[in-house]
């Protein structure tokens, strides 16, 4: 592909947002609505509106960097120019948002507010979202860490023994389909504290999925290995840690990404039901006041959280499982 090709193709990629941009600029504020103006520091102060179109802004340099980085890798240059239509319209989307939610006011308020609306929120309280967000990843991380290592250390228990097999599968079948939050009660008085107790539904939650996947990928190693490994002098820890586990990493991988969406959803369900913070609790106490440009603040932060959370989890596996390249789809 030619650079010229590649200049327009990725001046495409960016035109939607510029398209916002311009339309925050000039599409006129038909609907009366309340400007407040926020101190960013001694010098500089903003309105939602300006605030907004910085984002874009930012998105803007953020995709041409993208652009940038990706032109002299093949692989990286054909992925990024596969999302070229899909920013362009999600650009045109946010315009469109814009228009009805702030311009006009069309949109039923205040359940769908603009996006200078949300991002207003930031200006206003942007010390506590980050706060709760903090509280939030303090929570998950503990949650998560612990529920994937007993996860794991379970299903290789469960894989490789059978009496352990025997008796702790029913177990794990049986836990495995009550949702997390259903043991909240239970948590709650047995806990000494509400954090404790919400990472112990997270426990709970990816302990599931991490053990079941762990346990069918030991329990499927082809029996050769073992025979081979055997007939090299192997015992039975190096036969656990360097076949049985290496064959059922890309399962463990699999139960790992399964239990990440579980384990951020209940996250979000323990912090609205007893937690003194989080992002759960941040749009339990806005919605409370109304306020849901908060609550859709605080929505964005999670999907940024929960696709940062995938994109660390899928490159510690592309680099574990960096022998499967060519190997499959």
């Amino acid at each position: 592909m030619s650079i010229i090709k590649y200049i327009e193709l990725s001046a495409v990629s960016v035109a939607g947002f510029l398209a916002a941009i311009f339309v925050n600029l000039f599409f006129k504020q038909v609907a009366e609505i309340e400007i407040n103006t926020y101190p960013i520091n001694s010098s500089v102060s903003l309105t939602a509106d300006q605030a907004y179109r910085f984002v874009l802004l930012g998105l803007i340099l953020i995709y041409i960097a993208a652009a940038v980085y990706s032109y002299r890798n093949e692989e990286r240059r054909k992925k990024f120019l596969s999302r070229v239509p899909f920013r362009f319209v999600i650009g045109l989307t946010v315009a469109l948002w814009d228009i009805l939610g702030t311009k006009l006011l069309l949109l039923p308020q205040p359940f769908f507010p603009g996006p200078s609306r949300i991002i207003e929120s930031f200006l206003m309280e942007g010390d506590y979202i980050f706060q709760n967000t903090l509280y939030s990843l303090r929570l998950f991380t503990v949650g998560f860490t612990l529920g994937v290592a007993f996860g794991v250390g379970t299903g290789i228990l469960i894989g490789w023994f059978p009496k352990v097999y025997y008796w702790i599968y029913p177990v794990l079948k049986i836990t495995g389909v009550i949702p997390a939050v259903a043991w909240m009660p239970f948590a709650l008085t047995l806990l000494p504290t509400p954090f404790w107790a919400a990472v112990f539904l997270i426990v709970i939650c990816a302990w599931f999925p991490v053990a079941f996947l762990t346990a069918q990928g030991i329990a499927s190693t082809p029996k050769i290995h073992f025979e081979v490994a055997g007939t090299l002098g192997a015992k039975t820890p190096y036969l656990v840690l360097h076949v049985a586990i290496p064959h059922a990493m890309p399962q463990i991988f699999t139960g790992i990404s399964s239990a990440n969406g579980f384990a951020f959803t209940t996250l979000v369900m323990s912090e609205m039901l007893g937690q003194p913070g989080g992002l759960g609790y941040y749009i339990n106490a806005s919605k409370v006041w109304s306020a849901y440009y908060k609550v859709f603040a605080a929505i964005i932060v999670m999907a940024v959280l929960f696709s940062a959370i995938m994109k660390v989890i899928g490159a510690i596996q592309n680099r574990v499982l960096r022998w499967q390249r060519g190997l499959v789809k």
